[in-house]
């Protein structure tokens, strides 16, 4: 059986975040992700994921100044300090959440930077991050994001994901992929997902081209879960979305496939 978490930070913005996770246990959801928990205190969090008996199985490192454009820290040179912050304060979230997977954003590429430099220091980064996640039982993932949405974003591609997971060769570390990402790149799901699924720990979906409920766009999402079905993935599949109306009202696709 498919196990789906809500995306508390795309979904059931009809209320404020700490209201979510009640609004997502009602909805069915026993598993939510978000991209950043760092606004509230952990202990705010676990308190509501206790109370509603959800798993929290996802959030991102911080990703550096978001209001201002940028959208991770692992692939921009002389920012590694900032980084190796950024890895501490995401463990001691997730150990206090149990949260056992979390994202590094790889970045947006700085104009005139060296392309050389740019992968000896996401790649360099990447080993740093899955060593200190290792200790604390923590996976660590890398997601491919299409460029219409973040031009300049370093990481793509499936091919180039796995790529970076070789040339890191840590145990801990994993495949982030987002369908919506991945439609939008490279097409050729099924055979993508048949391909680098064992790589795999962690899958998002949302319609394409709007990024509303899976189902509602081009791509035919009841034939993926299948897919997933039939290639026994037991990991989770983050609901990245955002819903095109009220979040409740657009749920006979998750009630459907679950």
């Amino acid at each position: 059986m498919l196990k789906f978490a809500a995306n508390l930070s795309m979904m059931f913005n009809e209320a404020p975040f700490l209201d979510r996770f009640s609004a997502a246990a009602d909805a069915g959801f026993r598993g939510v992700e978000y991209l950043f928990p760092y606004e509230f205190p952990a202990d705010a969090i676990a308190e509501r994921l206790r109370e509603h008996r959800l798993e929290n199985v996802l959030f991102n490192l911080a990703p550096g100044n978001w209001s201002a454009g940028e959208r991770g820290l692992t692939c921009i040179p002389g920012r590694e300090s900032e980084f190796r912050q950024s890895v501490e304060t995401a463990i001691s979230y997730a150990t206090r959440l149990n949260t056992s997977r979390v994202h590094a954003m790889a970045g947006i590429v700085p104009a005139g930077a060296d392309p050389a430099a740019v992968e000896a220091t996401y790649i360099g980064n990447l080993k740093y991050a899955a060593e200190k996640l290792a200790a604390h039982g923590v996976t660590l993932l890398i997601e491919a994001i299409n460029t219409r949405d973040m031009p300049g974003f370093y990481l793509t591609t499936q091919a180039q994901s796995y790529a970076v997971c070789a040339a890191v060769n840590a145990p801990n570390i994993r495949m982030q992929m987002d369908l919506y990402h991945m439609q939008i790149m490279e097409g050729d799901l099924t055979m993508k997902l048949r391909k680098y699924a064992p790589h795999c720990g962690h899958i998002q979906v949302a319609s394409v081209p709007d990024r509303h409920e899976p189902g509602s766009g081009e791509v035919d999402y009841a034939y993926l879960f299948r897919v997933l079905e039939e290639l026994k993935y037991d990991g989770w599949i983050g609901c990245e979305y955002r819903p095109g109306g009220k979040t409740v009202d657009g749920l006979g696709w998750f009630r459907q496939a679950k």
